[in-house]
Formats: structure tokens, C-alpha cells, sequence
């Protein structure tokens, strides 16, 4: 292959697998090794990230869950439904695949946790259970929401207000409010968004290293651009790479003018010499999400290249200055957003310009709560975390992204990665 079709950022993709292998010499384990016959050197060269990840103990699981009992009790709430989903995993470490049966949990806020499952499933289910040991059955001919009813019965629970965790699927909550008419129901949000906002450093530990993963991810993708490159070339090669790292990863990939769409096209793509790249995506580790983005250039960059990537750095900067203890999360969409629209662009979502919120909370999902957009009034605290994202996007053009996650420490803001440096430096 040409030094041309291996350009990138000034480099030959060489070169470039020399600096990502050295940077990962002292990772333990065996590298990617010889999976596909087409995988870039500068993953070959990769070897699984260093150290180990540490799971959340038992004793925060139950500390998380005192927490969400006193925020029931604030609220009013007797007691919480969840089924499977990443709030069930925040408390009780349980993972089980949602299907048209119910597997639920009841957690009230006074008296013992209680699981719903189907009578088919209970000696799997007991397996996994760690909290509580009240397991109730249902079989294939009866009402889950009966057995649900029964349970609040069971703890006193006759009147009152029931939080129903709001990615609970309609038809089970439907089941259990006709086998139960007389409680009420709201969304549970309060409770488990009030638990899940704040990480504890535990937590912090493992988004850092599900966020260095991913870095080094890119960095050895980004490593082997080669012109007539597809964008699923691209993509499947950070995938590779995360899997040589020892994580799950992925990314979404938009090449020149498809760069400016935030969430990628599905239209045909192939590199060409000074074509934008934008690359999104991040693994998981122990359930907890990395999401980043880089934005480069594959080849010299043009001057207007420079100049909006220049001001994309400059707007994702502001957000990250505005991120304080104690100021509004859409004080900080406004920061970055008026980076912006001082330069002629927008106002508002109008492209050329930022189509969408600076930010969003990150965790055991990609997206939680809470968001860096105009009219969240909450105020940022300590152990809160968020992407720092804020997009300058022209259809006409391309799109610059700038994506790094932070976390917020008693003293103001800290990134879990360096910044990009330059359009043509997309790694601190």
C-alpha cells in the first residue's frame, strides 16, 4: 500500500501502530491476535488494558438501597416496581432479559424486597438473587399482577402511591394497577434517578476505565484510515480494537459531509483525501457506559476545517467551565451554545449551528439522567456525571463533534479524558 492511501494526520498508519503499541508495553495478556486476516497492525498490536476492574460490592448495593428508602419515604412513595432494566442491576446486581414475562421486583419502602417471577424460571431466578429471599411464582395460566397485588397486600400496602420505574413496559404496569385499582400510580424517577445521579467513586473508577479503553480504542483505529476506507470498515475496526483491549465497544462513523449528521447515515461512505472523520461510540465495563467522540481529518486539513474545529473546541470548553457545583445544568448548554451563536451561527438548533443539547448523564446507560439543556433547572453536584458534547453541524458541509465525559468533584469539574488537542492532534 501507497504512504498516500495510508496517510493519516501527517503519518503513515506505521508509524502510527508504532506509538499506539508502545503506549499499551506494558498491558498484560495476549493481543488481538490473528482473528482476521485484515486487521490493522495498530490492533494487532493491542493487548488487554492493563489492571482490573473492581465490581460494586454487596455493601454499596445495600447502602443504595437505605438511600432509595429514604427517598421513598420523602416522596411518598410505599413502594417501587422495577423489572429488568439498569436500575434493577444499580440495586440488586441481577441481569435477566426482558421478554412478554414478568420478572419484577417489588421494593418497599418499609419490610423486605420480593421478586415476581415466572414459576418456570424460579430455580434460575434464585441463582441470582442476592437481596431478599422472597420469591413468588407465577405459572403460565395466571396474572403476574395478582401476584404483584398480593405482595404490597402481604406488607401492609392497601392505599397509597406505588413508583413505577419509568422504563417499566405499559402492559405490566397496566396488570398490576387493575389487580391493585385502589393504589396509585406515579413514576418512580425521583427515587431511582435521585440514587443513580450521584456515583460514588467506586462507580467513578470504573466510567475512568471504560473511558481509557475506548480511548485507546480509537487512537489504534484511527491509526489505520486508508483512503476508500467505508465507514463500516471503520467501525468494525473499533470494534476489534475494544475487543483486543478486553471490552465490548463500538462506535458510529460519519466520513466528509456525513460527518455533519449526529448520529450517522446509512448512505454508502468512502475516505477521501481531506475528508472530515468523526468517530462516537465507547465500551462497558462492569455495566458502566464510556461514550466519547473525535472529530479529525484524513489528510491536510482546509482552513475552514481548522477554523470550526477550532471553535467547536472553544464551545465544548465553555461547558466544561460552566459545569460548577451549585449552577444549573442549562446554565451549561447555554455556555457552549453562546460560543456559537457569537460566531453567526444557529441561534437555537437552527443548522449551521448546535441541533442538539450540550450533554446528557452517563452511567449504567449511555443516556441518563440528567441533561445539559435549556430549561433543566437542577442544580450540578458533586458525583454528578456528563458528556460534554456540544456539535457544530452544516449539511452543506461536514460536522465537527467534540465528546469527552466528566464528573463533578467537590472543587468543580473533572474530565474523565484530555481533551483534543488540534483537528490534526485528536488525542491530549
Amino acid at each position: 500500500m501507497s504512504m498516500h492511501r495510508r496517510k493519516f494526520l501527517g503519518l503513515s498508519a506505521g508509524a502510527a501502530a508504532v506509538s499506539v503499541g508502545a503506549g499499551l508495553a506494558s498491558a498484560q495478556g495476549h493481543g488481538a491476535g490473528p482473528e482476521a486476516s485484515n486487521v490493522p497492525a495498530s490492533i494487532r498490536a493491542l493487548k488487554p488494558f492493563p489492571g482490573t476492574a473492581t465490581p460494586i460490592t454487596d455493601n454499596e448495593r445495600m447502602a443504595r438501597m437505605e438511600k432509595a428508602r429514604r427517598l421513598m419515604a420523602e416522596n411518598g412513595f410505599a413502594a417501587v416496581y422495577l423489572e429488568p432494566s439498569s436500575s434493577m442491576y444499580y440495586f440488586t446486581g441481577i441481569r435477566w432479559g426482558q421478554s412478554e414475562r414478568m420478572f419484577g421486583m417489588v421494593f418497599p419502602a418499609k419490610g423486605e424486597i420480593a421478586y415476581v417471577v415466572p414459576g418456570f424460571e424460579e430455580a434460575r431466578a434464585r441463582e441470582l438473587i442476592r437481596f431478599g429471599s422472597d420469591v413468588r411464582v407465577w405459572q403460565e395460566d395466571e396474572s403476574p399482577g395478582e401476584v404483584v397485588a398480593g405482595v404490597l397486600k402481604d406488607r401492609g400496602i392497601t392505599t397509597g402511591k406505588i413508583g413505577i420505574e419509568e422504563r417499566t413496559r405499559f402492559f405490566l404496569y397496566d396488570g398490576i394497577r387493575k389487580a391493585a385499582p385502589a393504589l396509585t400510580y406515579e413514576i418512580a424517577t425521583p427515587v431511582t434517578a435521585g440514587c443513580r445521579m450521584i456515583k460514588s467513586a467506586a462507580e467513578i473508577a470504573l466510567l475512568q476505565r471504560a473511558n481509557d479503553i475506548t480511548i485507546e480504542a480509537f487512537r489504534a483505529a484511527l491509526g489505520a484510515l486508508h483512503e476508500g476506507m467505508s465507514q463500516h470498515e471503520l467501525s468494525a475496526n473499533i470494534a476489534a480494537a475494544h475487543r483486543a483491549l478486553g471490552a465490548t465497544g463500538s462506535a458510529l462513523v460519519g466520513l466528509g459531509k456525513y460527518s455533519a449528521f449526529p448520529h450517522g447515515s446509512i448512505l454508502p461512505q468512502q475516505l477521501r483525501e481531506g475528508d472530515i472523520v468523526l468517530i462516537d461510540g465507547g465500551c462497558t465495563v462492569e455495566g458502566y457506559e464510556s461514550d466519547i467522540t473525535r472529530t479529525t481529518v484524513f489528510g491536510k486539513p482546509s482552513e475552514r476545517q481548522k477554523k470550526i474545529w477550532d471553535l467547536e473546541k472553544k464551545a465544548q470548553s465553555a461547558a466544561f467551565a460552566a459545569a460548577q457545583v451549585g449552577a444549573t445544568c442549562e446554565s451549561v448548554d447555554a455556555a457552549a451554545r453562546k460560543v456559537i451563536t457569537e460566531a453567526g451561527m444557529g441561534p437555537g438548533y437552527k443548522v449551521p449551528g448546535l441541533p442538539h443539547r450540550t450533554g446528557h448523564g452517563i452511567g449504567l446507560d449511555g443516556h441518563e439522567w440528567t441533561n445539559f439543556v435549556k430549561g433543566n433547572k437542577t442544580k450540578i453536584a458533586p458525583g454528578m456525571c456528563f458528556s460534554d458534547e456540544p456539535m457544530i453541524t452544516n449539511y452543506d458541509e461536514f460536522g465537527i463533534r467534540l465528546e469527552d465525559c466528566l464528573y463533578i468533584t467537590e472543587s468543580g469539574p473533572r474530565f474523565f479524558t484530555k481533551q483534543s488537542v488540534a483537528i490534526d492532534q485528536p488525542f491530549g
